[in-house]
């Protein structure tokens, strides 16, 4: 495993390692690098997961990723930390 959350395992072609990585330093690079995405190589695809702050950074990290890795799979696990204000109060029992 690299420094940006990427992990390469035996048997990814190395077309896709390279993308893999470059995709990895793109993201940690530009404004998402503050984003704990992580970036893995399976087979022939590729798994990202982690939390974003938003939903349109969700979308930014997922055009960013298709756009890198064009031709291989792309499979997505990125969740949408829920950063808003309660709107009722909790129910202590």
């Amino acid at each position: 495993m690299s420094d940006h959350g990427t992990e390469h395992p035996a048997g990814a072609p190395d077309s896709l390692v390279y993308r893999v990585a470059h995709l990895a330093d793109h993201l940690a690079a530009g404004s998402l690098g503050e984003l704990g995405v992580r970036v893995e190589a399976r087979g022939e695809a590729v798994l990202l997961t982690g939390t974003v702050p938003s939903a349109q950074c969700r979308d930014d990290v997922l055009r960013a990723a298709r756009d890198e890795l064009a031709g291989f799979p792309v499979y997505s696990d990125l969740l949408v930390a829920d950063a808003a204000s309660p709107d009722h109060a909790e129910e202590l029992t």
